[in-house]
């Protein structure tokens, strides 16, 4: 499995890097790891950086993404601190080398510490600018043979509209590839999308601040919204529930 955490999601109201969030999400991730599978995770770093601001003012787009990336290493290296002080074994590989903190993204051996029960989680995403974090997880995922993304957000799965903004927006149970392009909603980017499409791995998108949802979402359990292959019923006919 592998598990897409947004920067967002290791933020307090305080400060970017919340010891407590980042704790939670690292007992969440023990748990499952407990349970004998193999978790992989991708780490945003919007809590840290967020490029598109500097990026009107005039900077160049490539910087501001390698700065983007490097954000996400701090955050890899907070979770990994976060895991091995709970016991759980774990290696931070990065897709730009920085030999003296972290191991240079190998697929082999990403798979191999996955094989030996560590967490493996991958920082820098693509190593490349113009690709977001998303990609990093679609990419990653197919490499080392992952059955699904378990895309952790602070919402409860994907809406009709923002939940916040729309009083009447709903939340969709399940939807295929092709369903979240026509209408337009803001999963993931379309090259991480269609990756996923291309090679048939599900997208599980649900709210990492409930306890015990990575768990859940793992075994398969109906919480959030699931992308896959295919819809069981056509949108008009998914189970929606009405945002509160």
């Amino acid at each position: 499995m592998l598990v897409k955490l947004s920067g967002e999601s290791f933020a307090g109201t305080e400060i970017a890097v919340d010891p407590v969030t980042t704790a939670e999400m690292a007992s969440q991730i023990a748990t499952v790891a407990a349970d004998g599978v193999g978790i992989a995770v991708v780490v945003g770093g919007g809590n840290i950086w967020r490029g598109q601001t500097h990026e009107a003012a005039g900077m160049d787009r490539a910087t501001a993404d390698y700065m983007g990336m490097l954000a996400t290493v701090i955050n890899a290296l907070a979770l990994q601190d976060a895991l091995e002080r709970i016991g759980v074994a774990s290696r931070v590989q990065t897709a730009i080398q920085m030999q003296q903190i972290a191991e240079p993204y190998i697929r082999r051996r990403a798979i191999r510490h996955l094989e030996k029960g560590r967490v493996v989680i991958f920082g820098a995403g693509t190593g490349n600018p113009y690709f977001t974090t998303d990609t990093t997880a679609a990419l990653r995922a197919v490499e080392i043979g992952a059955e699904a993304i378990l895309k952790a957000t602070k919402v409860d799965g994907i809406y009709s509209a923002d939940p916040l903004k729309e009083a009447g927006a709903t939340r969709f149970a399940r939807l295929a590839y092709l369903e979240v392009l026509q209408l337009g909603l803001e999963v993931m980017d379309n090259t991480a999308l269609t990756l996923c499409m291309d090679n048939g791995i599900p997208i599980v998108v649900f709210d990492v601040n409930v306890p015990g949802n990575i768990r859940r979402a793992v075994w398969g359990e109906p919480i959030g919204t699931t992308v896959g292959t295919r819809a069981d019923a056509a949108p008009s006919e998914l189970v929606k529930e009405v945002a509160p």
